[in-house]
């Protein structure tokens, strides 16, 4: 089992800036390529971790059913 994501990565006179096709919020930059994918994978975490906050912080006290969502390619 593995989610596969979209990294876009674009070239610009200061590095790469890149960012996540399907996961809007996730973009950075860097001065390399390898520093940009560095940057977007820990750009994704922060995401995905800011997002499980605010979803929690928003179903405090209500009645809700959590469970692992599994994809698979």
């Amino acid at each position: 089992m593995q989610l596969e994501l979209t990294a876009v990565f674009r070239p610009g006179p200061q590095g790469y800036v890149a960012y996540v096709e399907e996961l809007p919020g996730a973009n950075t930059q860097g001065a390399t390529l390898e520093e940009a994918r560095e940057n977007l994978r820990e750009a994704v975490a922060l995401v995905i971790e800011a997002n499980r906050a605010l979803a929690e912080e928003e179903l405090a006290g209500a009645e809700v059913i959590r469970e692992p969502l599994r994809l698979s390619a």
